[in-house]
C-alpha cells in the first residue's frame, strides 16, 4: 500500500527546501512544523546521514473543514513533506491524504483529503523533477 508521493530533483538541497517552502505557500500550506533529522541524529545519537528535513505542512481551511469531521483527526495532522538527499539528488515526498479517510474509514473526510491531494500534487509539480514511482 503507497503511503506517499514524490519527485527526485537535480537540485541543491536548500534550494530545494526553499522552493519547497513557496510552493507549499502558493498552495495555501503554511509550513508549522520543522525536523532537522539529520541534525537531531547527530546531536542525540552521534550518527551521520544525509540531509532530511520533515516539514509539518498546514492548510488551516482544510485542517478546519477535516476537524469539523472528526475531532481526533489532529493524530493525523499536519501534512508532513519530506525534503531530503538520496545520492545526487533531492527527493521531495509529501504523504498522500487519503491515508485519513482510510484510516478512519470517515467518509466525509474524502472531500477534504481529494483537495489537500490536489493541493500537494500541485506543488510538487511547480518543482518539475522526476515522479519516485514509490
Amino acid at each position: 500500500m503507497g503511503y506517499g508521493t514524490g519527485i527526485r530533483l537535480k537540485a541543491d538541497f536548500n534550494d530545494t527546501v526553499a522552493r519547497v517552502r513557496a510552493a507549499l505557500k502558493d498552495q495555501g500550506f503554511g509550513v508549522l512544523t520543522e525536523i532537522d533529522v539529520q541534525a537531531t541524529l547527530k546531536e542525540k545519537l552521534g550518527e551521520d546521514m544525509e540531509p532530511y528535513l520533515i516539514l509539518g505542512a498546514c492548510n488551516p481551511p482544510l485542517a478546519h473543514r477535516a476537524l469539523a469531521v472528526d475531532r481526533r483527526i489532529g493524530l493525523l495532522l499536519p501534512c508532513n513533506v519530506v525534503v531530503r538527499v538520496d545520492g545526487e539528488a533531492t527527493v521531495v515526498e509529501a504523504l498522500d491524504p487519503q491515508i485519513m479517510v482510510g484510516l478512519t474509514g470517515q467518509a466525509g473526510l474524502a472531500p477534504v483529503a481529494d483537495e489537500a491531494a490536489a493541493r500537494l500534487g500541485a506543488m510538487l509539480r511547480a518543482l518539475g523533477g522526476e515522479p519516485t514511482g514509490e
